[in-house]
């Protein structure tokens, strides 16, 4: 177990690593300049140039990419060109929206698609199946930024039962309640669940007619266990890796899908505040955005791996 960890924690690691080379090199291959673009059209290079040299961007890209990463591991991100304000303060203030929204869709997902699989895979080749799996068809075809216009016209516009956009904020202080903050981000947290749990759910059926068709289930059968309580008792557990697997993937899913989402429901979350970055061409922002999300993704895998081996003590280090 010990080698195991040892083994995905250095590869996490070198990933990062990975990660932050690429983004870094993607945003300097772009066109454009950040100080060009903070003075305007009508600035003289003279301006411009000071200002490139105020921000550090006539640096050499090794430098600035050194600068930048040994930032990061002290918690510095810099300042935003476009808000003058420190990146760290900026990300932390946005993620705290983007964070439960992410979560709240992930659990939604999960629900939904456990089930959905499992109700499914009890009922095989039965209409409770078919009609199942169809649903999930339909929701696999559904881009998540249409649901959820469908979500605010329905809910939002006829029914008035949510509010269309915005966020009231997880305190008084900034106008609202944790109970008004949550039910403005449940729209949201559906719209960007749908499509996930839609996938999830034909995932956890294929694990869970795989199992049932082990020795162990039968035997359990036999000795008179109904059927409700060895799909969730003894099943669902041997089938939940291929699950876990997916449900990894799709949490990187769910972060991407922030990003429209968020505009979509005009909520100040991390999604909205990288698109907004772009407009600005305020890169650093940019950069350190979508690092975080990149090292999110990649933390995420690294705990779906560890939990491999707590699910299933077979899985060692050669495995994976």
């Amino acid at each position: 177990m010990g080698l195991f960890f040892l083994k995905r924690f250095i590869t996490l690691l070198a990933t990062l690593i990975g990660a932050s080379i690429v983004v870094f090199l993607v945003l300097e291959i772009l066109p454009g300049n950040a100080a060009q673009m903070l003075m305007g059209p009508d600035a003289s290079p003279d301006a411009v140039a000071a200002l490139a040299t105020k921000l550090g961007l006539d640096q050499p890209a090794t430098q600035r990419y050194w600068e930048w990463i040994s930032g990061l591991v002290v918690g510095d991100m810099g300042n935003s060109y476009a808000y003058s304000t420190p990146v760290l303060e900026l990300v932390l203030e946005r993620l705290a929206l983007t964070v439960p929204l992410a979560l709240m869709a992930m659990v939604i997902t999960t629900v939904l698609a456990l089930i959905a699989g499992v109700y499914a895979a009890s009922r095989h080749n039965k209409l409770g199946d078919v009609g199942m799996m169809g649903l999930a068809q339909i929701g696999i075809a559904i881009p998540n930024f249409w649901f959820a216009i469908l979500l605010i016209l329905l809910f939002s516009v006829k029914l008035q039962w949510f509010s269309a956009g915005g966020f009231p904020g997880w305190t008084e202080d900034a106008g609202g309640s944790p109970l008004e903050a949550l039910k403005a981000l449940l729209l949201p947290a559906i719209a960007l669940a749908v499509v996930q749990a839609a996938i999830l759910a034909r995932i956890t059926r294929s694990a869970v007619l795989e199992v049932l068709r082990e020795d162990f289930v039968r035997t359990a059968r036999a000795k008179g266990l109904s059927q409700r309580a060895a799909l969730w008792s003894h099943v669902l557990r041997n089938a939940m890796i291929p699950v876990i697997t997916v449900m990894g993937l799709q949490f990187a899913n769910l972060l991407a899908g922030t990003i429209v989402v968020e505009n979509v429901f005009y909520l100040p979350g991390l999604g909205r505040l990288i698109f907004q970055s772009i407009s600005n061409r305020d890169l650093i922002v940019v950069r350190n955005c979508v690092m975080l999300l990149a090292a999110m993704v990649v933390i995420v895998n690294f705990v779906v791996d560890i939990l491999y081996a707590v699910i299933d003590p077979r899985v060692k280090a050669s495995d994976i």
